[in-house]
């Protein structure tokens, strides 16, 4: 196959993996930067340029687009399915998950267990809403946020509403969720490729912090989920749409809860963690479903 890998750095391990696993499988690989892409949107005949030269002939495209390009990226991701390309990941489903409200209303309608959650727009409402997640301690959230950064643990009413408030004069868009203390600071990475749960890890938050990513100073070990965790992170992937996904759960009392669903998870925690080869498992699902003009997103809404 000739392989098209949407990516703004081409040394990240990501990219890196995913290119070194589609050539050792005997695959032409390009990797591709989406904001030096041209897309001729008015012809008859979709078509894209990189750098003055026309991308033809591929067979697919893994999008790898950070949050911070996603306008565009997707649009890039959005040519490529226009011109017949299999993508690994379509462009619907990485709206629906880049879109942190909206993936939780879908989430929310599917049956996906879920912290409680709460979304104001007036001032007036600051009150109603901190109750509504149970009062504190409770987290705020940035919408926009990635990485464990625009999240704040606030631990008591008035920290809460300072909180609120400030996100609020800077017109940011956020919400608010119980705090699942007794997650402890640790929860789950579950990749899923396809219909399966591949990979997973347990992610611990250094002392002194509640935010367990890695990129936060979080710590990765091995874990084996729980029946009830692995449907819930297949469910929550296939209500996104997502044929490659990275579930985030919490262990609560209640249950596994979602806290993100990731259209592009990175590999360099999971496979460290779980000494697993993962970027040769998504090579080979793409082996069996990069069929032309070929979609499967299967998510709602």
């Amino acid at each position: 196959m000739k392989l098209a890998v949407l990516s703004r750095n081409r040394r990240l391990y990501s990219t890196r993996r995913l290119a070194e696993a589609a050539v050792q499988r005997g695959h032409e690989v390009h990797i591709i930067d989406p904001l030096r892409c041209t897309i001729d949107i008015a012809s008859q005949r979709p078509s894209i340029q990189f750098k003055k030269q026309s991308l033809t002939g591929f067979d697919a495209v893994v999008p790898r687009i950070g949050a911070s390009i996603t306008f565009y990226g997707l649009a890039v991701v959005r040519q490529f399915e226009m011109m017949g390309v299999y993508s690994l990941n379509e462009s619907v489903a990485i709206g629906r998950s880049r879109d942190k409200l909206r993936s939780l209303q879908l989430l929310a309608r599917s049956g996906v267990g879920l912290p409680l959650t709460g979304f104001a727009h007036s001032v007036d409402d600051t009150e109603a809403l901190v109750e509504m997640v149970g009062g504190p301690p409770l987290v705020v959230k940035l919408l926009e946020g990635t990485q464990g950064r625009g999240v704040v643990l606030a631990e008591t009413q008035k920290a809460a509403e300072s909180v609120i408030d400030a996100f609020r004069e800077l017109d940011a868009n956020f919400l608010v969720q119980e705090f699942i203390g007794e997650a402890a600071g640790a929860d789950m990475r579950c990749f899923v490729i396809g219909d399966k749960v591949v990979a997973s890890m347990k992610r611990q938050a250094k002392e002194g912090e509640f935010r367990s990513n890695l990129h936060r100073g979080g710590a990765a070990t091995l874990t084996r989920l729980t029946p009830e965790e692995r449907s819930t992170a297949l469910r929550a992937a296939k209500t996104m749409g997502l044929n490659v996904a990275g579930v985030d759960i919490l262990r609560s009392n209640h249950g596994p809860v979602v806290m993100e669903v990731n259209s592009s998870p990175g590999l360099e925690g999971i496979e460290a963690a779980t000494e697993r080869d993962v970027a040769a498992m998504i090579v080979q699902f793409m082996e069996k479903n990069a069929k032309p003009n070929h979609t499967r997103t299967r998510g709602k809404g």
